[in-house]
């Protein structure tokens, strides 16, 4: 009797490896190579198949390897009738003789490939940002499977796996908590787009997590505001262009990329009724005076756009020249370790404080918090409140209110 195995010719291959099938009969061994090719991570060994949950196209390649395995013991019998052992070359030519209307395998998708997918539509439905910060995850993925030798699929990304992740994103990669959960958040996020389209079914992805250590936002003061309001600058120079772009979004509470896409139709009056570029939400932003006066030079061409990196650079020259120089402590969190070091606040300028600030300043001059996330597209108070930064001089001043005390009035600027 004849035993017939089927084996991956590379089982550890990070690409499509040749499945071979192992005839034994008679003490002898013949390799005997099907013609087919499969994602080792889509090999169930156990089983000598291909996995069909998550991958239906494999199920026409175990229908070729069920129709080799039958020919072969068919061929091996016969020989066995008449006192024989087939020749390796008898045996491969049964993979050459299969009938034509055996279905071939299809071609296979292979999890890269379906992230990738996601990516892309991301992509197409204008989210640039958010796709290329998934192309990054995507990277972190593939550079674990090569590292820790494991096959990043639907059904292995579990609790366990996930833990590894986690280790190897804080180690190798040096990410701070914060990044960690958002990978993970965006790996999340993947998996049920695979769920509801039927690419998967499983379900060990829907626990990973990793919390995050919130360090303080950075915003500037009304003060740090009016002193870059008041700096002496080149009329139409790079570093004018630069306020201006940023004094916008301090006023408006704009992200760079809806900075960057305001045109003639979303001005109303004094409204600027525009859909925002990384959530898509129609925002509707009143414009003050101030505001209102960047936005006709900006349509006008007056404001020149820059790239958000050369933005954030002027802008902290910007931040210099200001004098917006007070120690600002840095904290990140690794694995849940505080790290800190102390710089020069204009050090750490960017876009995004922009909006921050304008957050910050509107609900220290009383709008209410409902009426600013309204503003910002915001949807919960969590993710608000991570813009909220009250500073130390509004603290001071309203502590002096409560509790009359003028002189700390004084000290806080009022």
């Amino acid at each position: 009797m004849a035993t017939i195995s089927f084996h991956l010719k590379r089982p550890t291959a990070p690409i499509p490896t040749a499945i071979v099938a192992l005839v034994t009969m008679g003490g002898v061994r013949t390799k005997v190579y099907t013609g087919q090719s499969i994602l080792p991570k889509q090999w169930l060994k156990d089983q000598q198949r291909a996995q069909t949950r998550g991958y239906a196209s494999n199920g026409a390649l175990n229908d070729r390897l069920d129709t080799l395995e039958k020919q072969l013991q068919a061929c091996c019998e016969q020989h066995l009738a008449l006192g024989q052992v087939p020749t390796a070359v008898t045996l491969r030519t049964l993979v050459q003789l299969l009938p034509a209307e055996a279905p071939a395998a299809a071609p296979t998708r292979s999890f890269q490939d379906y992230f990738t997918e996601w990516t892309t539509l991301t992509r197409a439905k204008g989210r640039v940002r958010t796709a290329q910060a998934a192309e990054t995850t995507l990277r972190y993925l593939v550079r674990y499977e090569q590292v820790a030798r494991y096959a990043v699929d639907f059904d292995t990304i579990t609790p366990a796996f996930g833990d590894a992740f986690v280790l190897f994103l804080l180690g190798p990669g040096g990410l701070t908590d914060n990044t960690v959960a958002k990978h993970l958040d965006r790996l999340r996020r993947f998996m049920r787009y695979a769920v509801e389209r039927g690419f998967t079914t499983a379900s060990g992805w829907e626990r990973l997590a990793w919390k995050r250590q919130e360090p303080d936002i950075m915003t500037l003061t009304a003060e740090e505001v009016e002193a870059l309001e008041g700096l002496e600058l080149p009329a139409g120079g790079y570093l004018d262009n630069a306020r201006s772009l940023f004094l916008l979004s301090c006023y408006t509470g704009l992200r760079y990329s809806d900075l960057v896409s305001i045109r003639p139709e979303h001005v109303r009056g004094n409204t600027l009724r525009i859909t925002t570029q990384k959530t898509r939400e129609m925002v509707n932003i009143p414009l003050q005076a101030r505001a209102l006066l960047i936005v006709t030079r900006y349509l006008a061409g007056g404001v020149r756009l820059v790239s958000n990196q050369r933005l954030n650079d002027y802008l902290k020259e910007l931040g210099q020249l200001a004098g917006i120089d007070s120690p600002l402590e840095v904290v990140r969190f690794s694995g849940g370790r505080r790290e800190s070091r102390t710089v020069a606040k204009w050090e750490k300028l960017g876009c995004h404080t922009g909006r921050r600030t304008f957050v910050t300043l509107s609900l220290e001059r009383g709008l209410r918090p409902e009426l600013v996330m309204k503003i910002t597209g915001h949807k919960t108070w969590k993710s608000f409140q991570r813009y909220v930064n009250i500073t130390e001089q509004t603290v001071e001043r309203e502590f002096a209110k409560v509790y009359e005390m003028p002189e700390l009035m004084k000290v806080a600027g009022k």
